[in-house]
């Protein structure tokens, strides 16, 4: 009886926890008082300075760079963000701009067989630091599956499907590097953080 009792007291703790946490969460977010108008015309005023979002707030509308493929396919990379953690992460989107489906090349995963095992990836991808005369792949994880989107095989006409991929950070001061993707043309990206 005194087991169901402490289960039943833990539950309930629980529960008012959570909903001390919830309740505390919505009154820090919603508004009051007087003070409202301060945050929006402090917001207001820094759209009309022009400042660019943040990595965080969302991405560009113009992506960083376009790369053409082969039949028809584009890659748009819209951010290339340095992280902390020693990496850094490109995002950008895969785009069919012919008027068929493209089955995906698979050089674009690469030609190292670690990667090849593990499906169709964008694995392929390197980047060139041209201060430091070095060229960076894409990262693995301890099982060897590249550290980029991964189990695609077609692209119907116009779809486009959301991609990242992930490679060792060059040093810090390195802010360009040349981007190249078996297939496509390359280009040299600003490296953001």
């Amino acid at each position: 009886m005194s087991m169901r009792f402490t289960a039943q007291a833990r539950r309930g703790m629980a529960a008012l926890t959570l909903a001390a946490g919830l309740a505390v969460g919505v009154a820090g977010c919603g508004g009051g008082g007087g003070d409202d108008k301060k945050p929006d015309s402090s917001a207001s005023a820094s759209r009309r300075s022009g400042s660019d979002p943040s990595a965080q707030e969302g991405q560009s509308d113009r992506p960083l760079a376009e790369l053409k493929g082969s039949e028809g396919l584009l890659l748009q990379i819209t951010s290339a963000q340095r992280d902390s953690g020693g990496f850094v992460t490109f995002n950008g989107t895969l785009k069919n701009d012919g008027a068929q489906t493209v089955a995906i090349p698979s050089a674009l995963s690469g030609n190292e067989t670690e990667i090849i095992k593990n499906g169709r990836s964008l694995g392929g991808a390197t980047l060139v630091d041209p201060q430091g005369k070095k060229r960076y792949y894409v990262l693995r994880d301890t099982e060897g599956r590249p550290l980029t989107t991964t189990g695609f095989s077609t692209l119907k006409a116009g779809a486009t499907l959301a991609v990242f991929m992930q490679f060792p950070a060059p040093p810090a001061n390195t802010a360009e590097v040349e981007f190249q993707l078996p297939t496509f043309s390359s280009a040299t990206i600003k490296i953001s953080g």
